[in-house]
């Protein structure tokens, strides 16, 4: 699967700790229930545990209920991922080659892009631990009651004034880490519903998974 944007294509707690702060986590699940859609700038961060190596990306995000997304990469390597009703279409304007798949085969999992559109329910996947206060917020250790070969753990840093999600780190069987900083956030925008549909063209490939499972 060619899906980078997803880490090994999971966004957005029962220790002593977390009881320090009984009720951020629940607060930052309400707050994105009342979140109809925003758009952020991102930092990405993916690094490879075996070599070290870091590939760090920058790009843009827009989410509309009930689900719609549209994720994109700006630099180093432009890409294009548009989440829709029923299809998902990741898209690579250098290669001119878009990918298609059906939606569950990509938000069944804890794919970065659940955390961030607040799909993920963090008391109930995950056992929680408060670990204080950072410059990024504050600090969550999550850990899956159920781990996933792309999600063994996870950290999240909450805004204390907003509750929105300032950082995530998702790590995966392999140790390797998709790190997410989200600035710029904007609640509650009005967007033309065609930011959320891929159009197909002529001359582009399209590389159809849909019917694999």
């Amino acid at each position: 699967m060619r899906l980078r944007v997803l880490i090994t294509l999971f966004l957005i707690f029962v220790s002593q700790g977390v009881f320090a702060q009984p009720d951020i986590l629940d607060k930052m699940q309400a707050k994105y229930e009342q979140i109809n859609s925003f758009q952020a700038e991102f930092y990405q961060t993916l690094t490879n545990a075996a070599t070290k190596e870091q590939e760090v990306r920058k790009g843009i995000i827009y989410y509309q209920k009930p689900g719609l997304i549209l994720w994109e990469v700006l630099t180093p390597d432009p890409e294009k991922l548009v989440v829709e009703e029923k299809f998902v279409w990741d898209y690579f304007p250098e290669e001119n080659t878009v990918y298609k798949y059906r939606r569950e085969q990509i938000l069944t999992s804890k794919t970065m892009l659940k955390f961030i559109s607040g799909k993920v329910n963090v008391k109930e996947d995950f056992v929680p631990e408060f670990q204080g206060k950072q410059k990024d917020g504050l600090k969550f250790k999550l850990v899956p009651k159920k781990p996933e070969p792309s999600l063994v753990l996870a950290y999240v840093w909450i805004d204390k004034d907003s509750y929105l999600l300032n950082r995530i780190m998702l790590i995966d069987f392999f140790g390797n880490g998709n790190e997410l900083s989200i600035v710029k956030t904007k609640i509650n925008q009005h967007f033309n519903p065609n930011l959320f549909r891929f159009k197909v063209k002529k001359d582009m490939e399209v590389i159809d998974n849909t019917s694999n499972s």
